[in-house]
């Protein structure tokens, strides 16, 4: 392989010297010359290598001056043709060839009754050398080329019915076109004020081609030169204003939008007149007054709902419609009145471009400073009864204005929706624990009274019981009370089956009473916490106190509960769980089940399921798992008639130590240091926005895959250095600001 390489390289440049000789070799031959330069190109196109060699060896320099030197037009064009391509294709060569001798050579060939080829080739160099290069820019307006370009661009087409099927009519047209590309890029990428102040006394000529001829060929020519040469800059823009150009350009606006109805290009060509119109108003959002004439944002929002366009065109309608709302209330009204908020909420729901939606929320939060704007406006002339007068005119004005402010407000009250669900849940919340203490508190009160009133004789005792019982319904609050719950006669009835036992076991067992009764009030307050959200009304009240005894294995047996305390604690923590489930009348029903009580306990996949189907009476959390895995189970012995080797337990993965394999490689994101332009925007967003990081995102071409994470990050490094760089950054900033 190298030494094919080796090879090529070799015969390339012996190509190349052959070539050469020949130029020189042929100077009275001028249709030889033509041919060899011809070949030359083609060399050079094959060849990356091929450009930087002929530049060593003087073939680019001898071209130059063959160029100036000949006699022959098709010599001159194929020479100028040469040149271009060479520095097109390498930065070196273009470097080499960005002399002020060249352009003057250039000024000669547009300025003497050349033919329309050769002023072409011309124009073609001049656009390849200034192109990304600053020092380009600087020669091309120090040696008056910029104002033979203009002057080019004033009178080489004379005629406004441009008829392209004319060959005459048609390299001229091709000549014009060249002009404005060359214009573009001598008064940007990168920017340049000097250019873009002298290009700007072309503007009345821009505006009397788009008045006269409104055709793509014109149009999207002249609609990118003049959008390069506003962009970033507040004196053109407003000498642009001045001489009527954003007149002019809503007037074709207006045209294009009633055609699109028609034409699929008519819409196209609609949004290369709306970005002309956005880097106009951008800086200045007092021009959108001038918008207001023509009911631009109604042209807009119909435009948007054009299904041929893209989200790229979209995006740029939609930024379009939030410079122009965002100092003129006028044009506010008019995205109110024909329901711009609902479409641009719709816009951002339904697409998936991120930079669309960026767009449509940069716009929605201008959409909300007008809407708070409006409510106070409409809420200052509801309540002044002194001007009375003023709101008979503004009713005369416009009727429906109270209208187009009540759907205003109800996009305002969609917005805030979501932060008011969240305050609801934290007052709910504690409205919830404030009850849930209270009734804790009542009951600890109970039981001490319980225990002091079953020291006495057994019937006694008995009686005390019941009244105790009574109270302790007392204590509940009618909102918290369920009917289960209320049911009399299962008290008295579960109060007579107590047999009464002496005064010291009771007082031994008090402690631990207590204890089980907190414990329990306690578990049921979390379980209520953690299950809120899942309500459903029990069907049966007979079952309240029917709950399944536990079955646990290898334990004790213990003896009957025979105390009319013990009973009345149980009876008081079935209370409890009802009383804390009930909400509005309706309650959900704590079940203990086997797999309720079998926490503690050492389960896995296998036991777990065997105790839950050992169950009779399930729990609903358990008995939907159940049956889930009853389903799961049915469906795979379903499939066992397909495939016979089924395995339930899941078999282990075999681990893979090549990464390849296992697919776990993450792209790391390339990093993109800030350019000089990007910490420009971005000082300058923050001199204007404060720190509203999307915000500032959104309006500066900052490069692609920026976030506002990644703004704040950078401002705060540039702000924050150490003591010792700080003269350096006050020159910075100083500079960039």
């Amino acid at each position: 392989m190298e030494s094919e390489d080796t090879k090529k390289k070799q015969e390339m440049k012996t190509d190349l010297n052959l070539l050469l000789e020949c130029l020189k070799y042929q100077m009275n031959n001028a249709l030889s010359q033509k041919e060899a330069l011809v070949t030359i190109h083609s060399v050079c196109q094959q060849n990356s290598n091929a450009s930087i060699y002929f530049q060593e060896i003087g073939g680019l320099m001898f071209v130059q001056n063959l160029a100036k030197s000949s006699e022959h037009s098709m010599v001159k064009e194929a020479a100028l043709y040469i040149l271009g391509t060479v520095a097109e294709q390498n930065v070196y060569c273009q470097q080499t060839l960005c002399t002020s001798e060249l352009f003057e050579d250039l000024i000669l060939f547009l300025s003497n009754d050349s033919n329309t080829n050769l002023k072409r080739m011309s124009v073609y160099v001049i656009l390849v050398i200034v192109s990304n290069n600053r020092i380009g820019q600087t020669l091309v307006r120090e040696t008056g080329c910029i104002k033979v370009l203009s002057e080019l661009f004033r009178i080489v087409l004379s005629k406004y019915e441009l008829n392209l099927s004319d060959k005459d009519v048609f390299q001229n047209y091709q000549l014009w076109s060249s002009v404005c590309n060359t214009l573009c890029v001598c008064v940007n990428n990168p920017q340049n004020d000097e250019n873009q102040m002298l290009c700007c006394s072309l503007f009345p000529d821009a505006n009397d081609w788009l008045i006269n001829c409104i055709k793509p060929e014109i149009i999207r020519p002249i609609c990118s030169f003049i959008g390069l040469t506003l962009a970033n800059n507040t004196y053109v823009q407003k000498y642009f204003v001045s001489v009527g150009g954003l007149d002019v350009l809503s007037q074709v606006l207006v045209q294009l939008e009633s055609d699109s109805h028609k034409t699929l290009s008519s819409a196209k060509l609609a949004v290369v007149v709306i970005k002309t119109v956005d880097a106009c108003i951008a800086d200045n959002p007092t021009f959108g007054e001038v918008l207001s004439k023509y009911h631009i944002v109604s042209k807009l929002l119909a435009l948007l709902l054009h299904e041929s366009l893209d989200s790229e065109e979209k995006s740029s309608i939609i930024l379009t419609l939030g410079h122009c709302t965002e100092a003129c209330e006028e044009n506010q009204y008019d995205l109110f009145k024909n329901n711009g908020l609902p479409l641009l909420i719709q816009t951002l729901t339904e697409s998936q471009n991120e930079e669309l939606n960026k767009v449509a929320t940069f716009v929605l939060y201008n959409c909300k400073k007008i809407t708070e704007k409006l409510s106070l406006t409409l809420r200052e002339y509801s309540f002044d009864e002194n001007e009375a007068e003023q709101l008979e005119n503004i009713s005369m004005k416009e009727k429906n204005i109270e209208e187009y402010w009540k759907k205003a407000k109800e996009i305002l009250h969609r917005i805030e929706q979501l932060e008011a669900e969240e305050n609801e849940e934290d007052i709910q919340r504690e409205k919830y624990k404030d009850n849930v203490s209270s009734m804790n508190i009542n009951i600890q009160n109970t039981l001490k009274h319980l225990h002091a009133d079953s020291i006495g004789e057994g019937p006694r005792a008995e009686d005390e019981d019941k009244s105790q019982s009574k109270n302790l319904q007392s204590y509940v609050s009618p909102g918290f009370m369920s009917k289960e719950c209320a049911n009399d006669d299962q008290m008295k009835t579960l109060f007579k089956s107590a047999n009464p036992v002496n005064s010291c076991y009771r007082e031994s067992g008090q402690n631990e009473t207590l204890c089980k009764a907190n414990a329990s009030c306690n578990q049921t307050l979390h379980e209520e916490t953690t299950f809120g959200g899942k309500k459903c009304v029990s069907q049966s009240s007979d079952r309240v106190f029917k709950h399944p005894n536990p079955i646990v294995k290898n334990r004790r047996q213990q003896l009957p509960v025979t105390d009319t305390f013990t009973l009345c604690s149980d009876i008081i923590n079935e209370e409890i769980i009802s009383f804390l489930s009930a909400d509005n009348c309706s309650k959900v029903i704590k079940y203990r089940c086997s797999g309720c009580i079998a926490i503690g306990k050492s389960l896995n996949s296998r036991n777990f399921s065997k105790l839950l189907h050992s169950c009779p009476y399930p729990c609903d959390r358990h008995k939907v798992i159940v049956e889930a895995e009853d389903k799961y189970k049915s469906e795979l012995r379903k499939s066992l008639v397909c495939n016979k080797e089924i395995l339930l337990t899941p078999r282990r993965k075999q681990r893979s130590n090549d990464p390849t394999i296992s697919g776990e490689i993450k792209k790391r994101k390339i990093r993109k240091n800030f350019t000089e332009e990007e910490i420009n925007y971005l000082f300058s967003g923050v001199k204007k926005m404060g720190n509203h990081w999307n915000l500032i995102l959104w309006s500066f071409p900052f490069q692609q895959g920026r976030k506002s994470v990644d703004l704040a990050h950078k401002y705060h490094k540039l702000t924050k250095r150490p003591k010792c760089e700080a003269p350096l950054l006050e020159e910075d900033l100083s500079v960039l600001v």
